[in-house]
C-alpha cells in the first residue's frame, strides 16, 4: 500500500500545499500542546486537546506530500494511518495513537471523567514527539 493506492481508491485527494499553510497547521499543533498543559482544563479535554496536535501532525505531513483527507467517515483513522506513509514513526507511535483516539472517543461521546493524568501525561509526550518527528522530516523535505 502506498498514498498512491489511497488516491486511487478514493481514500485521499490530491493537494498542492505552500509553505505558509504548513506554518499555519504548525501553529495550530503548537497551540494544541500548549493548550493540553494547562491544569485548570479538566483531564478529558487535555487528552482531546493533545490528541487533536497529534492528528494534526499528521494532516501537515500528508498536506506537505500533496495529499488531504476528504470529510466523512474513518477521516481521522486514516490520518492516523497515513504516517506510516509520511514520516514513518515507530510502530509503537501510531499504536499509541489509536488508543488515544478510543479514549477521545470515550470523552467526547459517552462518558465523562474517565480520564487519568497518567493517560494525559502520555498523550502530551505523544504529541510533542510526534511534533519533533514531524519538523525533523519537514526540514529535510524542500519548499516546507
Amino acid at each position: 500500500m502506498s498514498l498512491q493506492d489511497w488516491l486511487n481508491s478514493g481514500w485521499l485527494k490530491q493537494h498542492t500545499s505552500n509553505p505558509q499553510e504548513i506554518r499555519d497547521l504548525l501553529d495550530k499543533v503548537n497551540r494544541d500542546i500548549a493548550e493540553a498543559a494547562k491544569e485548570e482544563i479538566t483531564l478529558d479535554w487535555r487528552l482531546a486537546i493533545a490528541y487533536n496536535a497529534c492528528l494534526g501532525c499528521a494532516t501537515i505531513a500528508l498536506r506537505a506530500s500533496g495529499y488531504r483527507m476528504p470529510g466523512g467517515a474513518g477521516q481521522h483513522y486514516r490520518t492516523i494511518q497515513s504516517l506510516r506513509f509520511t514520516i514513518n514513526p515507530e510502530s509503537d507511535i501510531i499504536t499509541s495513537l489509536e488508543a488515544i483516539s478510543k479514549k477521545r472517543a470515550i470523552v467526547s461521546y459517552d462518558a465523562a471523567g474517565t480520564v487519568t493524568e497518567a493517560e494525559v501525561d502520555e498523550a502530551q509526550n505523544l504529541a510533542a514527539d510526534l511534533r519533533k518527528l514531524l519538523q525533523g522530516w519537514l526540514d529535510e523535505r524542500p519548499s516546507t
